[in-house]
């Protein structure tokens, strides 16, 4: 299978690479440079040039205080781009895998949220997000829409992944207290990606690792206890405090209702999984603790 992935330099998009070419796969990694997925005229040439048979967008704005201010270019980015690649889906005969948020809920459930409840996107981003899913699925059936949050991996940009470097470099840190996710590991997902892409099931799933779900802090405790780190170098805050552009959900926890049905396997628990990412850990990327996602 030739498999296109798009937004393949950052952190979902260069685990997917991985994992697709570790199962043989015929792989073309396009990060931005390679292919703006806002561009329709280099989308149509993408596609004339490679003719995939599966499509994998990683592509995405993903810094959600950064939309917040710039409405028009998550619209271009977030919304226009998964259209444009469901339409060239369409033309090629292609399979279209895009990543959606948990940030499309509004967070005022208690509990999970499953495909049974309606989105209400409360940012810019999670309603470009949204918009996305959305066009879509309406430009081409065969379209898969994967939900998924909190994610974290080796070379992530974000608070996440980038917990043990800089605990181990003896920085403080302050993790958010008061919202809650469902922690999903890079390598996990890009997994259940190609699981999905091999069934060929359209509709939406929600792909998170197994668990009750965690704040940021809690992740970040588990963290501390599992590589032996100073609690000393921990804060917790509100949300609140932190004053930040774009209002955040306090609850955006996800289960997935077609998994087990549909033959897939649930992910191993985030515990397990934050345990294998502390063997790699220390090769995560160094950010700014409240860029982006975090």
């Amino acid at each position: 299978m030739k498999v296109m992935v798009t937004g393949a330099s950052g952190l979902v998009g260069r685990a997917v690479v991985s994992h697709c070419t570790s199962q043989g796969e015929r792989v073309i990694a396009l990060d931005h440079r390679g292919l703006d997925i806002a561009d329709e005229s280099k989308v149509d040439a993408a596609f004339d040039r490679e003719r995939p048979d599966l499509v994998i967008n990683c592509g995405a704005w993903t810094d959600v205080d950064g939309c917040e201010l710039d409405p028009e270019r998550a619209q271009n980015i977030n919304a226009r781009g998964p259209e444009l690649l469901a339409l060239a889906c369409r033309r090629a005969g292609a399979l279209l895998i895009t990543i959606s948020t948990d940030y499309v809920f509004d967070g005022e459930k208690d509990g999970f949220y499953t495909q049974r409840d309606q989105p209400n996107p409360q940012s810019v981003y999670a309603v470009s997000k949204l918009d996305g899913e959305r066009r879509a699925q309406i430009a081409w059936a065969r379209t898969i829409i994967v939900r998924s949050g909190y994610i974290f991996g080796a070379g992530g940009k974000n608070f996440l992944s980038s917990v043990f470097e800089r605990a181990r470099s003896g920085e403080r840190l302050r993790a958010i207290n008061d919202t809650f996710g469902t922690p999903t590991h890079a390598p996990d997902l890009a997994r259940q990606l190609h699981r999905l892409a091999q069934l060929d099931l359209p509709g939406i799933y929600h792909v998170v690792n197994a668990g009750e779900g965690c704040t940021f802090e809690g992740f970040t405790r588990r963290a501390f206890a599992i590589a032996n780190l100073d609690f000393g170098l921990l804060e917790g805050v509100s949300l609140n405090a932190l004053k930040r552009p774009a209002p955040r959900p306090r609850n955006s926890r996800l289960r997935c209702l077609l998994s087990e049905a549909i033959g897939l396997d649930p992910l191993p628990y985030w515990e397990d999984a934050l345990r294998d990412f502390a063997k790699v850990g220390s090769s995560a990327g160094v950010a700014d603790a409240y860029r982006g996602r975090s």
